[in-house]
Formats: C-alpha cells, sequence, structure tokens
C-alpha cells in the first residue's frame, strides 16, 4: 500500500509512544509523541479474560503498574485501577493501563497508529471492532506481530491497512551468517501476503537488502533505533520507516524536522 506519510523519507514512529519520558503504552506517551512531532505512534495490544482490547507490552502487569497479574487471567476491572505511570516519574502518577479505543481516540488525523499483537490471534474480531469503531482510515492504522501466523491473519482480516511482519537477527560466531537470512526473512513476508518487514536495526539492513525487498514490492521498518548513528545509517539505507523511544530527538538529528 502506498504510504502518503512517507513522501520519499522515513516515517518516525513514537516507540510506545514517547517512552523516553513518558510512561510506555499509556496514553500520556501517546500525547507526547505528537507533541514531539512523530509521524505514527507504537503500541501494543493483549486480550483480557472478558475480552478487552488493552495496551501493555507484557503478558502481566507487574513491570509496569506493580500488581502482577496475567492480562488473559483477568478482566479489565481487575486492570483499570492499576497505576501505570509511577513507575517512570511521579508526574505520572495514577496514570491507567489504557484500552486501545482510548489511544485510538487520540489518533490525529494525517497521524498513525502501529499496533503490535502481542497476543493470540483470537483477539483479532475485537480488534477488528476497536478500530472499526474509532473511525480511523485505514492509510492510518498498521498491524505488526512477531508471530507469523498472527500476522498473516491479520492481513487477511484488515486488507486494507499495512501489516508488517516483526523479525529479529542472530549472527552465527563462527560463520558470520544471520539467522533467519534476509533471504528469509523477505520471503515469509512475500508468503504471508504482508505489505513489509519490521526487523531490528541491527541486523543487515543496509541498501542492498531496502532494495532487494522494494524490488519484491515489501518496505522495510525497522525497531528501535536512538542512536544517531544507527539512525543515519537507516536513513542511508532507504528504510521507509524508524521506530524509536526519542521521535524528537530522532527528526532533529536526521533532518527531517
Amino acid at each position: 500500500m502506498p504510504d502518503k506519510l512517507n513522501a520519499g523519507t522515513p516515517s518516525i514512529v513514537a516507540h510506545r509512544g514517547a517512552s523516553h519520558a513518558a510512561p510506555e503504552n499509556t496514553l500520556p506517551s501517546v500525547l507526547l509523541a505528537w507533541e514531539e512531532n512523530a509521524d505514527a505512534t507504537e503500541v501494543d495490544i493483549h486480550l483480557t479474560k472478558d475480552n478487552q482490547v488493552i495496551v501493555l507490552h507484557d503478558k502481566t502487569t507487574g513491570r509496569t503498574a506493580g500488581t502482577d497479574l496475567k492480562v488473559s487471567e483477568v478482566s479489565y476491572e481487575d486492570l483499570k485501577s492499576l497505576d501505570a505511570g509511577t513507575w517512570k516519574s511521579k508526574e505520572y502518577q495514577g496514570t491507567p493501563i489504557p484500552l486501545l479505543k482510548d489511544i485510538l481516540a487520540h489518533i490525529p488525523q494525517g497521524k498513525r497508529i502501529f499496533i503490535e499483537i502481542k497476543c493470540p490471534s483470537d483477539v483479532l474480531p475485537h480488534l477488528e471492532k476497536a478500530v472499526r469503531d474509532s473511525g480511523l482510515s485505514s492509510e492510518q492504522t498498521v498491524f505488526i506481530a512477531f508471530d507469523w501466523d498472527t500476522i498473516r491473519l491479520t492481513k487477511e482480516r484488515f486488507p486494507n491497512c499495512s501489516c508488517f511482519w516483526l523479525s529479529g537477527f542472530k549472527k552465527d560466531k563462527q560463520t558470520g551468517d544471520w539467522d533467519p537470512s534476509p533471504d528469509h526473512v523477505l520471503q515469509r513476508a512475500l508468503d504471508a501476503k504482508v505489505d513489509g518487514v519490521d526487523v531490528h536495526h541491527g541486523g543487515p539492513v543496509d541498501r542492498h537488502f531496502v532494495e532487494s525487498a522494494k524490488s519484491k514490492g515489501l518496505e522495510v521498518h525497522v525497531y528501535t533505533v536512538n542512536d544517531p548513528v544507527d539512525g543515519k545509517r537507516m536513513l542511508e539505507a532507504g528504510v521507509d520507516g524508524i521506530t524509536t523511544d526519542k521521535p524528537a530527538f530522532m527528526k532533529k538529528t536526521l533532518g527531517l524536522e
């Protein structure tokens, strides 16, 4: 799908919102992303026991909300009073774990949201309802997932939205080969019939990889870039999007303001 918000330069995507300063995956972090002029925000989702789509990275709430509850085993009623802000700063004391619909209500026109699906694919019907009810356009709504089957099924359910398969890379210390190989990653994206890949910037991401992807009709996005050296390398490689905890800093560093 052509990306009208990425006219020849990479989109800057705020990782879990502007999570360098505000508590990740909360409304304050998303609102800060817009203040920092991010082109898009990324958030993670899970499904509660009572089928509410919430915004949270981990399967449990202990790291960011103190009380350790497993999301899939509790209702949203059990979660909504938790404090997901104090761990980051007293300034954010009392910040709740948001429902996805509450985040979707704060995506401005001309901006996008990357929704990372961190839970099993049975979230998809509930995700579809939340997105439909939000009124966001298909161009504003992007889906990403590490699980190959999940992103494949997501593309089937949201054919008009961009879907990117997430992948990391490891280098074999003896051979120097990447696992998975760049060709394998691109082929698996093609097999899933998605729109591109979203890969770790520390892998084999260079101009050759990007050109190979684009020759196959695939976009290349990278995560999570906070170092200016890495950002400039990704810019030179020609990637379509750069996910960062520091959107304003990265935009300024790369001359994308």
